[in-house]
């Protein structure tokens, strides 16, 4: 997929049609809304070992499958559903991620109970501003950071499983924490906006 002239892009996106929307819209926008903050935690612990492009292409199957990430619900799933998912070719039919989508769910749900809202829990390990780098090429851009490994370390601290501090940089990637859009990039200058 090529370029569109006025429009620079982070070249991770080209892939395909999803991929360049994802970027558009929703890559690096700040997210405070916890059920959002949910859903791409699923998506992240999922995406642990394959491409973002697998769990986007799998991205409705899982919206189905976990309830729209109502994490209410979720917490509550019972292992009939459990034995449901792992034959659910819509998802990664991986028993300990499955498996951990429901018991992040319930940690999920503690830290709310002790901080007000997950939101205001991640957004203070940034001071609650995004952090803006200015990153050139994508050789610049990190997969862990030491705001990463202390993010991770205290939800592992908490009880949360598949969410190491790569996964959890990605996540700060995703939901605005951090704004790794390259600095030629159109969306650079919107989202630090």
């Amino acid at each position: 997929m090529e370029q569109e002239p006025e429009k620079f892009r982070c070249p991770w996106c080209l892939g395909f049609e999803q991929y360049l929307k994802y970027h558009d819209e929703e890559w690096g926008v700040p997210v405070f809304d916890d059920q959002k903050q949910f859903e791409f935690l699923v998506l992240e612990s999922a995406q642990a070992g394959l491409s973002w492009s697998t769990i986007l292409k799998k991205r409705e199957g899982y919206r189905k499958a976990f309830a729209e990430f109502d994490y209410k619900l979720v917490a509550d799933l019972p292992e009939s559903y459990v034995q449901e998912l792992l034959q659910n070719k819509d998802i990664i039919r991986n028993e300990l991620k499955i498996r951990s989508a429901i018991n992040n769910a319930r940690r999920f749900m503690e830290i709310q109970a002790a901080c007000g809202s997950f939101s205001d829990y991640i957004w203070d390990f940034v001071d609650g501003r995004p952090l803006q780098n200015s990153f050139i090429t994508l050789s610049e851009v990190p997969t862990s950071t030491p705001i990463s490994d202390r993010l991770s370390k205290d939800l592992k601290n908490r009880g949360f499983k598949f969410l190491g501090s790569t996964i959890m940089y990605a996540h700060m990637q995703a939901t605005g924490l951090v704004n790794d859009h390259l600095v030629d990039c159109w969306r650079h200058k919107e989202v630090r906006g």
